[in-house]
């Protein structure tokens, strides 16, 4: 089949890779306009745009999927189907309209659970054992459309959102290619979702990336690593912001008695009290430092009894 693969970051590249190495023909990608990025903030295009410059594949950057002159392109490559992977933008009718077999997106859920722009956050949020990957055909209401296939991955007790989607995003590209074969063969045809166990996945804020050391240990935890690397967990510290990485919850039977918030360091570990037992700081990044491991920032700041993360 003609495709056109639309797509933006890293997560969609082992999926473009695929394509472009499958029998299929990927004539044109689709992805968001080039961006500042960095630490210099230069002008770079996506990952996804990178990779199909440096393989001779022609790259569009509408601002909109609706713009006329996108539009009119798609339409000239006439593709049997357009393949989706976090493109990060509406699609307008008029868009969905053009390739006969639709535009089929790759979803990092087992749907109909977590649709919506954050599923791995939440699934790492809520602590669900297994999540997923899911193939289906776009409509218009979100992440509703039939389902051609899925994947079931498990989630690690330690599995952060980055780590859990990099591995999704590796075998979620064998799935949507195994997928346009089958769409292509004629041999796969769309299920209808359920109308049952529906859940959505809205995106993470900074707010939600504040940890509350008044919740129990295993709160933290989901929560530090439901936004790790991105939107990042935080917490503050006389009066100053700091980043936190993941944390492990301390159970041992040597653990000390702490308050919530409260901060304990010798040689060895960094604790912060919670609710129930306390949870052990890995690195984390004082306002305006870089990051570092958290038994060196304890050494610099020397926290007192007295101290206490959080507000």
């Amino acid at each position: 089949m003609k495709l056109v693969f639309a797509g933006t970051p890293e997560v969609a590249v082992p999926s473009l890779r695929a394509l472009i190495d499958s029998e299929h023909e990927v004539a044109a990608v689709v992805t968001r306009p080039d961006a500042r990025s960095g630490r210099g903030r230069r002008v770079s295009a996506s990952p996804v745009g990178a990779l199909a410059e440096s393989e001779g594949i022609e790259v569009l950057k509408p601002a909109r999927a609706g713009d006329p002159e996108f539009l009119e392109r798609l339409a000239e490559i006439a593709p049997d189907c357009c393949p989706v992977v976090a493109y990060g933008a509406l699609l307008p009718q008029s868009a969905l309209d053009i390739p006969e077999h639709g535009w089929v997106n790759l979803h990092f859920s087992l749907l109909p659970a977590w649709r919506g722009a954050a599923p791995v956050q939440h699934a790492v949020l809520h602590g669900d054992d297994v999540t997923g990957a899911s193939t289906f055909r776009i409509v218009k209401e979100l992440d509703a459309g039939p389902v051609y296939g899925t994947l079931a991955e498990a989630v690690r007790p330690t599995d952060t959102s980055g780590e859990l989607l990099e591995r999704l995003s590796v075998s979620g590209a064998g799935l949507l290619a195994r997928t346009i074969d089958g769409i292509a063969s004629g041999e796969l045809s769309p299920v209808p979702q359920p109308n049952a166990d529906v859940s959505y996945a809205g995106k993470l804020t900074t707010l939600d990336a504040e940890l509350d050391f008044t919740a129990p240990a295993q709160r933290v935890d989901r929560v530090a690593r439901a936004c790790t690397p991105a939107p990042g967990a935080w917490t503050t510290f006389r009066g100053m912001r700091l980043k936190v990485g993941p944390v492990r919850p301390v159970t041992d039977a040597d653990r000390p008695d702490l308050e919530p918030g409260q901060l304990h360091a010798d040689n060895k570990r960094v604790l912060v009290g919670t609710s129930t037992h306390p949870v052990e700081l890995d690195r984390v990044q004082p306002q305006g430092k870089k990051a570092m491991a958290a038994a060196d920032w304890a050494r610099g700041v020397r926290p007192t009894e007295d101290d206490r993360l959080g507000r």
